[in-house]
């Protein structure tokens, strides 16, 4: 995902620059890519929200009951939640450089009528 976004960000700012490509047709095109990673965006913020939540829950048996067994609970549940938070704030950032191309291409097709 990571590869494809940074690939999305990379040809919408050349075709930026490109004066004879159609900024509207790219533009349309550009929306709907930006509505994937919305998508996209929400489904991994569901994923973080749950193992975040799953890891309190964790915490909240260990601190109450006692147990060990839910300390590899615990750790598990860390190893999942900090890449997805990390790749959570990566998507989060990309998408919203998306948007500031998109704004860009409005601009440029406003500035030309």
């Amino acid at each position: 995902m990571k590869k494809y976004m940074l690939s999305i960000i990379k040809e919408y700012e050349a075709l930026l620059c490109d004066e004879s490509s159609d900024k509207k047709a790219v533009r349309r095109e550009l929306l709907t890519r930006i509505e994937f990673m919305q998508h996209e965006r929400l489904v991994h913020l569901i994923v973080t929200a749950l193992f975040a939540v799953l890891l309190f829950i964790c915490v909240a048996g260990f601190v109450c009951f006692e147990k060990i067994v839910f300390l590899p609970l615990i750790i598990l549940m860390l190893c999942l939640v900090i890449p997805y938070i990390a790749h959570y704030f990566f998507l989060e950032n990309n998408t919203q450089k998306l948007y500031s191309i998109y704004e860009e291409y409005t601009k440029r097709i406003n500035d030309e009528n």
